[in-house]
């Protein structure tokens, strides 16, 4: 077996792996095998540096822009998985003014609590990548605007969700959850509606050789599975929560 039929049996397993963790997320609703959910999560960090580990080392190093280039690797999948998380929280925030119940308010903050984190991590690896391709940290591009702007918004829910427990409180941070959305596909489209200077990865994406597509979806695939994990460790605290609460 070849080098490069050896790194495409790896990636196969890898994604096996991933498969099969995400089938027993799906399928079990209450924990067993996974009775404390920080091993859910351990696991996850241990595949995401496996994958990372695997990028750095195997993934070939892009001619122009060099070794910083794998920050792509970080960057745009978080940014897949912000509007992954903004989405269910979205969604979630719509059936509790639906439906005024509880469950929906606790999932829609936590998928947005996660998502935000991985909007602070593209607002950081953005810079990052920027300052040696483009000469400086930050510039008033309309993708990175737009992106600033959803990180404002979904700050004052935050805010909010943290400023009480009132109904009408999960009220008005359920209406705001479902405006904030309204300006993720602003900043997935500003490229296009603005022709700013940042690239359209994903457009784009037929022009990346195989190696980088296949590191690109398994660094996406460990990303999710964080996301995953950190969005039933936080919504278990939310039930727990609310039943310490009922019982004071």
């Amino acid at each position: 077996m070849n080098l490069q039929q050896w790194d495409q049996v790896t990636t196969l397993v890898l994604l096996l792996v991933f498969f099969l963790f995400f089938c027993r997320f799906l399928l079990c609703s209450v924990p067993s095998l996974w009775r404390n959910d920080m091993k859910l999560l351990i696991f996850s960090f241990l595949y995401l540096l496996l994958i990372w580990s695997k990028i750095f080392f195997d993934t070939p190093e892009e001619a122009t822009q060099g070794v910083v280039q794998k920050i792509f690797y970080i960057h745009v999948p978080s940014a897949i998985t912000m509007y992954i998380g903004y989405f269910i929280g979205c969604m979630a925030s719509i059936l509790y003014l639906k439906q005024r119940k509880a469950r929906w308010d606790q999932l829609a903050k936590s998928s947005i609590e996660v998502a935000y984190i991985f909007t602070v991590i593209v607002l950081v690896t953005g810079p990052l990548w920027a300052k040696p391709i483009w000469g400086t940290y930050w510039t008033w591009e309309p993708r990175l605007t737009t992106t600033l702007l959803l990180w404002f918004m979904y700050s004052s829910y935050l805010l909010l969700q943290r400023s009480g427990s009132h109904p009408k409180t999960k009220t008005f941070a359920a209406a705001l959850a479902v405006i904030s959305f309204l300006n993720v596909p602003l900043v997935h489209l500003s490229v296009r509606l603005w022709r700013g200077i940042h690239p359209s990865v994903l457009a784009n994406e037929d022009g990346l050789p195989s190696s980088m597509k296949l590191a690109l979806v398994l660094s996406f695939s460990s990303i999710l599975m964080i996301y995953a994990a950190l969005l039933r460790l936080r919504v278990d605290y939310e039930k727990l929560k609310q039943k310490v609460e009922a019982q004071t």
